[in-house]
C-alpha cells in the first residue's frame, strides 16, 4: 500500500508543491514587510512626540535603534522576496518547463511583470522611501541630539556608533535596490 502512494507522487508534482509553499511564503513576507514600514513610522513619531513632551533630546537616540532593527529585518524580508521569485524564474520554472514539454516559460509572471516600463522608476521611488525612512528619519534626530543641551560625551559615542551602523544599513539597501 505504501508503494501506491508513493506512485503518485512525481517531480512535477513535488515542483509545484514547492512553487505553492514559496509562493505563500513570498506573500506573508511581502505582508510582514509592508507593515514593518508602517509600524517603523509609527514607532517614529511615538518617541517624537514623547520627546516633544519630555524635553529630553536624548531620546531622539532611540530613533536609530528601531530604524536599524526593524531597518534590517525589513531589508532581509526584501531580499527573501526577490530570492524567491528568482529561484522560481531561474530554477522552479525552467526545471518544470523541462519535465512538462513546455514551450516558453512556466509560471509567466514571475518574467512578466519585470518587463513593466515603470518598473524600475518604482524601484528607485521605493529605494527612497526606505532611505528616508530607515537612513534619513534616524539621522535627522541624531543630528537634531547633536545641537541639543542634553549632548553627552558618551551619549556623543552611542550616536557616532548609530550613524555608522546607519551607514551600513543604507549601504545594504542601496546595494539591494538594484534586484
Amino acid at each position: 500500500m505504501a508503494v501506491a502512494a508513493t506512485d503518485d507522487v512525481t517531480e512535477s508534482r513535488l515542483l509545484l508543491a514547492e512553487y505553492d509553499r514559496i509562493k505563500e511564503e513570498q506573500k506573508t513576507r511581502i505582508g510582514f514587510r509592508d507593515n514593518l514600514l508602517y509600524f517603523t513610522l509609527a514607532a517614529v513619531t511615538a518617541i517624537l512626540a514623547i520627546t516633544v513632551q519630555s524635553r529630553q533630546a536624548q531620546l531622539l537616540l532611540a530613533v536609530p535603534v528601531i530604524c536599524l532593527v526593524l531597518g534590517w529585518t525589513y531589508l532581509v524580508n526584501d531580499e527573501k522576496i526577490s530570492a524567491v521569485g528568482c529561484y522560481i524564474r531561474d530554477q522552479l520554472g525552467p526545471r518544470l518547463a523541462e519535465l512538462s514539454g513546455a514551450r516558453g516559460a512556466v509560471f509567466g509572471w514571475e518574467v512578466y511583470h519585470r518587463d513593466d516600463a515603470s518598473r524600475t522608476t518604482r524601484k528607485r521611488l521605493q529605494t527612497a522611501v526606505d532611505l528616508f525612512t530607515y537612513l534619513a528619519l534616524p539621522m535627522i534626530c541624531v543630528t537634531a541630539f547633536w545641537c541639543s543641551p542634553a549632548v553627552r560625551p558618551l551619549l556623543v559615542i552611542v550616536s557616532l556608533a548609530q550613524t555608522l551602523a546607519l551607514a551600513v544599513l543604507g549601504w545594504q539597501f542601496l546595494r539591494y535596490a538594484e534586484r
